[in-house]
């Protein structure tokens, strides 16, 4: 993967200087998001005389303004000021998934910039960490709040929407842009994330098939379902730092193959921004993600009554698209460019993290708070996953896309989101330990 860059700081330019000519790795996620950045204008910071001005002025510049999704910027504030003088909870709700969007974006800037100063290896674990920060935080805070459905539900649907929704569009736009070009990707990629996304739904599949063979369910069935979801987690994670010494070590040319037509533009980047204020910006755009995603756990449920939609439906579809739909966008985009690995490692790449390493962690943290978090994530979900894994398996098995295979899987996205969008949420009486149980008269 190369050897890292010698950078310093030059004094008398005021500027970072790139001593050398290495190789920089980027992960698929870091490249998609690169597409809605901006070129920053040197000759406004250039005119600042004073060098720690000038500095500053090139952070705010490359950081705040350095992207096509700027415009957003102010639903962060405006978030802010909603919550503080409590006008309309679904407000507050909508504009805080508006500034989570923005930010997933920037983070990811700011940890590729901190990448160039830890190396390759460090730089490429720091990607892979931060990659799904919005779905980590919002899953956590969830934790805290006591709200196990909400953390289910929009993990689920983090998974489903990569797998159905962003990798078929990417496949849809990229075979109608080239129509009448076959377009080929690199099957090795793809069958190391789907073996490892089949491992994580025996995991999630298991717990819910030792439910319905034990009758009748007991608080020792219960016991042992969480029993064997905390084991599970332990394997799911085991399995994930084998990935990343895979992915990042052993076999990481497997993961660069898709960065060969990016090979000249990678030889001329150059960091924008020192190691010192990027730790400062990754530490102010952890803080205010954590707080949009406080507001966005503490007001679903008003945006649902509000808006007449489950809190299901919102969780599972309508937060993992506006909250990575930057990401999802950069796919899309790598598919018009006839670039499919790239989009293959967006989709399949963040799938398989939220599934081996998000939720498994926050069964893990459950298990040390206290906190009863299984891994039953009920029959529907499980289901429509295994389907959805089942589909992304067989779309991919030639090595080969058109548009065709980006239809069904939207289609099936589609069929999916229908049935969770007629399907409400029962009531807080029904709900036990975070699982859902069907009411009587319903299953009558």
């Amino acid at each position: 993967m190369g050897s890292q860059e010698n950078i310093n700081w030059d004094e008398e330019a005021g500027e970072i200087k790139v001593l050398g000519k290495e190789h920089h790795h980027r992960t698929a996620q870091t490249l998609s998001a690169s597409l809605l950045r901006k070129k920053s204008d040197p000759e406004l910071v250039n005119k600042v005389r004073f060098r720690v001005l000038k500095n500053l002025a090139t952070n705010f510049q490359e950081v705040i303004f350095g992207t096509k999704l700027f415009v957003l910027f102010p639903a962060i504030p405006a978030a802010i000021v909603a919550e503080s003088f409590n006008i309309g909870r679904p407000w507050i709700f909508a504009l805080s998934l508006l500034g989570l969007t923005l930010l997933a974006e920037r983070i990811s800037f700011v940890t590729e910039q901190i990448s160039f100063y830890t190396g390759p290896t460090v730089g490429g674990l720091l990607n892979a960490t931060c990659g799904n920060a919005t779905e980590l935080i919002i899953a956590l805070l969830a934790i805290h709040q006591g709200k196990i459905d909400v953390l289910k539900y929009s993990l689920y649907g983090s998974v489903l929407s990569n797998l159905l929704l962003v990798l078929g569009s990417s496949l849809l736009c990229g075979g109608l842009a080239n129509l009448y070009e076959e377009q080929k990707y690199d099957r090795k990629q793809a069958d190391v994330n789907s073996l490892l996304l089949i491992l994580g739904f025996i995991c999630h599949v298991l717990p819910l098939m030792f439910k319905y063979a034990i009758k009748p369910a007991s608080d020792s069935v219960q016991s042992s379902i969480l029993q064997l979801s905390r084991a599970s987690s332990i394997v799911m994670l085991i399995a994930y730092v084998a990935y990343l010494v895979f992915q990042l070590k052993t076999h990481h040319q497997l993961f660069e193959a898709q960065e060969e037509d990016e090979g000249n533009k990678d030889a001329e980047e150059k960091p924008v921004i020192g190691i010192s204020s990027g730790l400062v910006w990754l530490i102010g755009m952890t803080t205010t993600i954590a707080l949009l995603s406080e507001y966005v756990v503490g007001t679903i449920e008003d945006a649902s009554n509000s808006w007449g939609i489950s809190v299901r439906f919102i969780s599972i579809i309508l937060l993992p698209i506006v909250g990575n739909a930057a990401e999802h966008a950069g796919s899309v985009i790598f598919a018009f460019k006839n670039k499919l690995d790239i989009s293959l490692g967006v989709s399949l790449g963040s799938a398989t993290q939220i599934s081996m390493f998000v939720i498994p962690l926050c069964v893990t943290v459950g298990w040390i708070t206290g906190i009863s978090i299984d891994l039953d994530f009920g029959l529907l979900q499980t289901g429509s996953l295994a389907f959805a894994i089942l589909l992304t398996a067989m779309t991919l098995q030639d090595g080969t896309s058109h548009y065709l295979k980006g239809v069904v899987l939207c289609l099936a996205y589609i069929v999916v989101s229908a049935c969770f969008f007629v399907q409400k949420l029962p009531s807080s009486d029904h709900i036990a330990n975070g699982n859902l149980e069907v009411p009587h008269h319903v299953q009558a």
